[in-house]
């Protein structure tokens, strides 16, 4: 009989809650966010242990990233291998961990962005120190171990790691809803901070701050704000301004150069050659013409980033312009984020000290347990066999008259002699009386005849006495904790003094950079800009000299003043802005900028009804024509606007932008053609000065389903002739003017 479905009601809504959670809840703790106590993401514990399981120890040789990898992701991490190597480059990067955990053979990438090569090519093995701080008593049960994610391996919790990682290496990790941003500091710093917290656990973030300065960036740089840092250090959340350092260096021909020789920490990678395109933005946008060159010349030995000035040049202001306008000044978003007893929490310095500390207290405390219990079952042993070698001519009599072996084990332990034979009684009443334990009668049954020599016998009392002094001092660290501190603080010293250097990175209070900025000088230039709406700037002299070239290839040109605007506007009723300065200015046959990169103009959507300066039309007139045939005057002086783009008129539905004019005179003509080639010239003055978003008058008297073709604007005393379907010349200068919004002529 089939057995009935059994149908579970629920609220959907409640199972996609419990289901989210549920993974984020996993992606924070099992991915993104760091351990308190090791300061180690998942990713990276599990690396360094699959590393140190398969023996790829600091002295022995190099074996394959890939190799490494493959065994990570199969036993402990089942998460991509990408993922996996990732963090074993970033551990072997010098450039960004205070202390590399990994050490790499081959291209591990570069400061400047470099990837690193691809796994199979690279080759790793543990740092020392990952070994000596990070690895070590790990087979003396100091952290508890867990399964797999299948169950078939055991990896540990938590590395038994003796120097507050999660400061010395700093972390970085985005969860869901939360990240975490830490920055490195210096190893003898944080030692000497743990140290005195060890002596004084009251002590505030203040006192700790005596101890550490600050954060202690692998690239250097300086930290600019050094009296925000307390407010940092004490709410675990800030922003720490970091700048590079920079010097300034003569060079040939009276000139300078400024010299980068240590970057904010954020700008590693990809972001120095960001740092190099905005300083070439500067120079493109005017905003400086004081730099000539900029070239990269760091290597091995570390940055060099050299930027050449002009003779004359203010070579501070334009360091100044450079940590005011580039990535060359900073932002270090510090979000001291963790995970603690299994739940995310944000912590101070000192809170994040304190759980290093417990945590130290906690492995010291099953390290020497499990010591502790190592000699006391020495011990046991070491009594058993120096009994054993005072009645060794008894134990021998009772292995030759014994069965077996368990005859003559029962007989070391409880004196059972049943079944045993003896030289004499009296052996047999000695047999009776012995009670060794069952430790020491498996070592007596395994003794070796050589142990019964006189020196073997010296050597064993020997070893009894040195576990009896191991077991002395181990018995005091674990009932002194002032003993138990001071092992934990020989070690803290013996580790910064083994892996500790100096500071590099400089913290102080400094000034924000000011920029004195030089007037711009005021120059009359001409705009070409041709048929592609590419346009460029030249100097009035550079124009006079090849007039006619640039007249046959330019399609408009303006004349104006360097600070002016352009304007451009569309038959879609829209008006777009671009200042003369973004243009390229140089010399006559020097590439255009497409108008379409300087400003939101489409070329593909939109066309231009008029190209004008803002100086040139703001004490006029604009006429606009639409093709539903409406007219208006504007103002010229309403469209001076801040904004990239704007709308320079109101249409209607369907309605597009024929004809945008300037105003030259009271006594020019607007002649308006009908797609069913009716014509209808009037007076300019005819049509009304409205507001830019009004939609305007209508300016011809349209048949059914008839629209405007074109219109022509006309100065006084000027001649156009256009074809028509009929006629092959009409002269629109001899039309009679009429009255808007009339019939118009059929031509």
């Amino acid at each position: 009989m089939a057995r009935p479905e059994r149908m579970i009601s629920a609220e959907y809504s409640e199972i996609m809650q419990k289901s989210y959670i549920d993974y984020a809840m996993s992606v924070i703790v099992s991915r993104a966010l760091p351990d308190v106590r090791d300061g180690l993401k998942p990713v990276q514990r599990r690396t360094l242990y699959d590393m140190y399981e398969l023996g790829i120890r600091y002295d022995k040789p190099y074996r394959k990233s890939a190799r490494i990898v493959g065994d990570t992701m199969g036993k402990f991490h089942p998460h991509g291998d990408s993922s996996i190597y990732d963090a074993l480059v970033v551990m072997a990067q010098d450039f960004k961990k205070e202390l590399p955990l990994v050490d790499g053979h081959g291209n591990f990438g570069s400061i400047e962005g470099d990837g690193a090569a691809a796994m199979r090519y690279t080759e790793a093995r543990l740092a020392k120190v990952s070994q000596d701080c990070y690895l070590q008593d790990l087979d003396k049960d100091v952290v508890d171990f867990v399964p797999n994610f299948d169950e078939t391996e055991k990896e540990p919790e938590v590395l038994p790691v003796r120097i507050p990682n999660i400061l010395v290496n700093g972390a970085e990790g985005i969860a869901v809803g939360m990240a975490t941003s830490i920055p490195p500091h210096n190893l003898r710093e944080v030692v000497n901070g743990v140290i005195a917290y060890m002596k004084k656990p009251t002590m505030n973030t203040g006192e700790m701050m005596t101890y550490i300065q600050g954060p202690d960036f692998p690239t250097g740089g300086i930290v600019t704000n050094k009296d925000d840092l307390l407010q940092i250090y004490s709410t675990g959340e800030g922003k720490i301004k970091i700048r590079g350092k920079a010097h300034i260096e003569d060079a040939k021909g009276g000139k300078q150069n400024i010299v980068i020789t240590e970057i904010p920490y954020p700008m590693i990678g990809a972001n120095i050659g960001k740092f190099l395109n905005d300083v070439y933005a500067l120079v493109e946008n005017h905003i400086t013409n004081d730099i000539t060159d900029i070239s990269n010349q760091s290597s091995k030995e570390g940055i060099r980033i050299v930027i050449e000035l002009k003779r004359g040049a203010d070579a501070q202001n334009i360091l100044n312009l450079l940590y005011k306008k580039t990535r060359l000044e900073d932002t270090f978003g510090v979000n001291m984020l963790a995970v603690v007893d299994g739940k995310p929490e944000t912590m101070g310095i000192v809170p994040l000290i304190r759980h290093h500390v417990d945590f130290q207290y906690e492995v010291c405390t099953r390290k020497y347990t499990y010591l502790l219990n190592k000699e006391m079952e020495k011990k046991e042993i070491q009594e058993g066999l120096i009994k054993a070698v005072d009645v060794i001519d008894l134990i021998i009599e009772i292995l030759r008259g014994s069965k077996d072996m368990k005859m003559a084990k029962a007989c070391l332990v409880e004196g059972k002699t049943d079944g045993i034979r003896f030289k004499s009684e009296e052996s047999k009443k000695d047999a009776a009386g012995l009670h060794f334990t069952e430790k020491q009668a498996d070592a007596i049954l395994q003794m070796r005849l050589y142990r019964l020599i006189g020196l073997e016998l010296d050597q064993l009392k020997k070893e009894y006495d040195e576990t009896m002094a191991h077991i002395k001092t181990y018995s005091g660290i674990l009932e002194d904790k002032n003993k138990m501190a001071n092992v934990i603080i020989r070690d803290l010293k013996a580790t910064a003094r083994e892996f500790g250097r100096d500071r590099r990175t400089v913290i102080d209070n400094v000034e924000e950079a000011v920029v004195e900025e030089k007037p711009l000088e005021e120059i009359d230039v001409a705009v070409l800009i041709d048929r592609f709406a590419y346009g460029r700037v030249i100097d009035i002299q550079t124009y006079e000299r090849n007039k006619a070239a640039a007249d046959e290839e330019s399609k408009t040109i303006l004349f104006c003043k360097n600070t002016d605007k352009i304007l451009i506007f569309t038959d879609q009723g829209q008006l777009h802005t671009v200042k003369v300065l973004d243009l390229p200015m140089g010399k006559f046959r020097d590439k255009g900028q497409p108008l379409d990169n300087l400003s939101n103009f489409d070329s593909t959507k939109e066309n231009i009804c008029l190209l004008t300066t803002m100086e040139n039309i703001r004490e006029k007139k604009l006429l606009f024509v639409t093709e539903c045939g409406m007219l208006k005057l504007v103002d010229g002086s309403l469209f001076d606007v801040a904004r990239k783009t704007s709308q320079a008129g109101k249409l209607a539905d369907g309605d597009r932008l024929l004809l945008v004019a300037e105003v030259e005179g009271e006594n020019d003509t607007l002649v308006l053609q009908s797609d069913k080639d009716y014509l209808l010239r009037i007076a300019v003055t005819d049509v009304p000065e409205k507001k830019k978003n009004a939609i305007g008058v209508r300016g011809m008297h349209f048949g059914k389903n008839e629209k405007l073709k074109a219109a022509y604007y006309l100065k006084n005393g000027e001649s156009l002739s256009i074809k028509t379907d009929k006629e092959d010349d009409v002269h629109l200068e001899r039309l009679h003017i009429g009255s808007r919004d009339s019939r118009g002529v059929k031509r």
